[in-house]
């Protein structure tokens, strides 16, 4: 099997034959910090349970048969239509507080009919092993419909009576003739689900740039839209390789400190504003933010020369430029180096690289001057 039972969590009742004929990993990126268990909460609606499907799909779901469930119990559910199978991944108080978090009713839940018993185990198995297999078959039928999209995964049902399909395609699919394909060719009932490239990275995986797994598979499992005024405001190069991720889209990084950015930025003058000297007229290059340093250059043809001012110095070149003022012959530089004390400071010991390729000093040894050869004399 090349597919994980366990989805991600630990299991309690399957059996030992499940377990080392699959690999069973307890790391997800969907994992819930239970900060309120074995605390003395008690709330009416704590018969709610989160429960783990395939990926990144899991519902919320009430335990009206007041059914003893733990965390890692594997559950049969009420699907649309038929029954399915998952892991229970949270219970208690938590789970109120992610309903809240998600704006979902209590109302409208779906619910536990069973612990999983052997039979349903065994048929959910089955259809696991099937996921693969069906993937692959289904991505030649969509070629062969001369379809503009990439069947990126299957989820079978816990009852192998319904499927999931997920999708990508740049443009919009009228897949219909796909649906009756699929249906008439695996016997079941089908439901396609478009992602985005976001999404598939996240679920295939990979290493980034930084040298680190991909963000989208170990932690977000929220997809925030990333646009290139990100990386104007941490004055980035726009190189659309070095931005790109492994999806082809603007990396997710790039919001990480944004906000930090922006904030430092507020007491920042315009720059598009250009600074009036004697000299000429200044243009800005480049910011350091963090720093609070802006580099100008003058405007005569070869910006060759970047000037740093500090961000006082250039309001006050704007006030005196708004008065119709010029400052005196030179515009004040910043002094360097009190900024280059802000840099990162070698604080555990390391070396140069190269301390080892250092060669040993020569031993000041006289050389003994070689005896010319002696001539023959009995010529």
């Amino acid at each position: 099997m090349h597919d994980e039972y366990s989805r991600g969590l630990p299991l309690k009742n399957i059996d030992s034959e499940a377990t080392t004929n699959c690999k069973i990993s307890y790391a997800g990126k969907l994992n819930v910090f239970d900060w309120l268990n074995n605390t003395p909460i008690q709330i009416a609606n704590e018969e709610i349970y989160e429960v783990r499907f395939k990926n990144t799909r899991k519902g919320y779901f009430s335990n009206t048969g007041g059914i003893r469930i733990e965390t890692g119990d594997i559950v049969a559910v009420e699907a649309s239509p038929g029954h399915d199978i998952g892991i229970v991944s949270l219970k208690g108080a938590l789970v109120m507080h992610q309903l809240r978090k998600l704006k979902q009713s209590t109302s409208d839940l779906k619910t536990v009919y069973r612990k999983a018993k052997p039979n349903d185990i065994d048929k959910w198995k089955e259809a696991i092993g099937m996921e693969h297999e069906t993937m692959i078959e289904s991505r030649k039928i969509a070629s062969d419909l001369k379809l503009n999209m990439k069947i990126g995964d299957v989820e079978y049902q816990g009852d192998k009576t319904k499927a999931i399909f997920y999708y990508i395609a740049d443009e919009r699919v009228d897949f219909r003739q796909l649906i009756k394909v699929l249906a008439d060719r695996f016997r079941i009932r089908v439901e396609m689900r478009q992602i985005g490239a976001r999404q598939e990275a996240g679920r295939i995986g990979g290493i980034g740039s930084c040298g680190r797994e991909l963000c989208c598979a170990t932690f977000v499992n929220k997809f925030v839209s990333v646009t290139t005024n990100a990386a104007r405001y941490q004055e980035l190069s726009l190189n659309p390789q070095k931005l790109a991720g492994q999806c082809s889209k603007l990396k997710c990084c790039l919001n990480y400190e944004i906000d930090a950015y922006m904030d430092e930025r507020k007491d920042f003058p315009s720059t598009e504003i250009r600074l009036e000297t004697e000299q000429g007229r200044a243009i800005h290059m480049k910011t350091d933010v963090f720093r609070g340093i802006m580099w100008y250059a003058f405007d005569n043809g070869v910006k060759t020369s970047f000037m740093p001012l500090a961000v006082e110095r250039v309001k006050e070149i704007i006030e005196k430029n708004k008065r119709g003022e010029k400052p005196e012959a030179e515009i004040e530089k910043v002094n360097i180096a009190e900024a280059e004390t802000l840099d990162f400071k070698n604080v555990v010991g390391q070396e140069s690289l190269t301390r080892f390729d250092q060669k040993s000093p020569k031993k000041n040894k006289k050389k003994k001057r070689r005896k010319p050869p002696r001539r023959n004399e009995d010529k």
